[in-house]
């Protein structure tokens, strides 16, 4: 797998951010045939950060109704990764 295909976008929600003040932990939205050490050498690679734990969780698609049709959401697998201490990453740089 390539490392660049391996995560998709990060998390920016408020619980996301409320976990990177507190425990120096990031999410994202990752692939979902990647495993943790995929994802691990992703964030080392692209961010030059020291990577700690990763801990990963598959989010089930939704049933949504549209009129009489029924359709189901795709699953999403989801990333958390705890760096070490004095790490960080910028995702926003400049705003």
């Amino acid at each position: 797998m390539n490392l660049e295909n391996v995560l998709k976008r990060p998390l920016i929600t408020e619980k996301t951010s409320t976990a990177t003040d507190n425990y120096n932990r990031y999410g994202f939205e990752v692939e979902l045939k990647s495993n943790k050490n995929h994802i691990k050498a992703a964030v080392e690679a692209l961010y030059d950060v020291k990577v700690l734990s990763v801990k990963t969780n598959i989010t089930p698609g939704k049933v949504k109704r549209a009129g009489k049709s029924v359709k189901k959401t795709s699953k999403i697998k989801k990333a958390f990764v705890t760096l070490a201490e004095g790490q960080k990453i910028e995702f926003f740089k400049g705003v």
